[in-house]
């Protein structure tokens, strides 16, 4: 037959269902993934069959199974099938400008939605390469206004007009880090009243004052100072200070759970606003790249 004629109005929902059904070996499980009926996915099996003019898959109320000719087709359709779809979402992204390196800075930690959301990206845009790299604590919007970092997480707020806000998530009570020796370590749980009654460690310059201000409050809500610890310039710092009781330290939650210490307790705080984590980028340094991340970190986050 000619391989014009043998393709010619091939489905590729047909193909797609086969590859899957052939990794499953189940057609409702094939059904979900696809997000089909088992009944389509019968409809669209048998429509490849009559195509080919023989059997791929055999069925009965035990198991299925490829037939010979299945496991044959399978090994040429698999890899025919991943080039066309490279191909299409490398023209895609060629098209949309979606292509080269995104360089994404991160801040505190890189926690388990931010790495999600870069597999999805790779999967959605395999023909863009993505470097990710720490944000210093305090310098959390240098590296973009330097054009270091194409776009970054980190901790809100962000009030620079000349940078932009995109997806926001990881809403969580903050964190107050101290050390093991500390009074508080026994509690179970702070109040902002009673950050009245220890020492706040702070951000260095150039962070901006607003945001520093976020990070360790001078006064409580209902407006008690808040004795001031020292300043420093990254999380290391602060935590081995902690450690040491040389102050508390503010955190955002996955930010406290990804560094968990023996030397020190970690206690959720009631009465302070959450904390928020947001993806920002330069608005002169926007490109198609940029948003295509934050959709897919927005997908992966639910937020939108």
């Amino acid at each position: 037959m000619d391989r014009e004629v043998a393709v010619r109005g091939l489905e590729v929902r047909e193909l797609e269902c086969f590859l899957v059904l052939a990794e499953e070996l189940h057609f409702g499980r094939t059904g979900e993934r696809l997000f089909l009926s088992q009944s389509r996915v019968s409809q669209l099996l048998r429509a490849l069959e009559s195509r080919i003019g023989a059997r791929l898959v055999e069925r009965t109320s035990r198991r299925v199974r490829l037939t010979p000719l299945g496991e044959q087709f399978l090994a040429r359709a698999r890899p025919a099938y991943d080039e066309l779809s490279a191909a299409v979402a490398d023209t895609t992204a060629a098209a949309r400008g979606v292509r080269g390196l995104l360089r994404l800075g991160f801040q505190g930690s890189a926690n388990d939605q931010l790495m999600a959301a870069i597999d999805r990206f790779a999967d959605r845009w395999p023909g863009c390469d993505t470097e990710v790299v720490e944000v210093p604590l305090a310098d959390p919007f240098g590296p973009l206004h330097r054009n270091e970092v194409d776009a970054a997480v980190v901790l809100l707020p962000v009030e620079e007009p000349e940078l932009v806000l995109g997806p926001v998530f990881s809403r969580r009570q903050q964190t107050l880090a101290v050390s093991v020796r500390h009074p508080f370590a026994a509690h179970p749980s702070v109040t902002a009243k009673e950050l009245a009654d220890c020492a706040l460690i702070g951000i260095k310059d150039p962070a901006p004052p607003y945001w520093r201000e976020f990070q360790a409050p001078a006064r409580t809500p209902a407006g008690r100072p808040v004795p001031p610890g020292p300043q420093v310039s990254t999380l290391q710092e602060g935590l081995a200070l902690a450690a040491a009781r040389r102050g508390t330290m503010l955190l955002c939650q996955p930010t406290a759970e990804h560094h968990r210490r023996a030397a020190l307790a970690y206690l959720p705080v009631t009465g302070l606003p959450d904390s928020a984590l947001g993806l920002v980028w330069h608005r002169d340094h926007a490109t198609a790249t940029i948003h295509a991340f934050a959709e897919a970190l927005a997908d992966t986050t639910g937020v939108h």
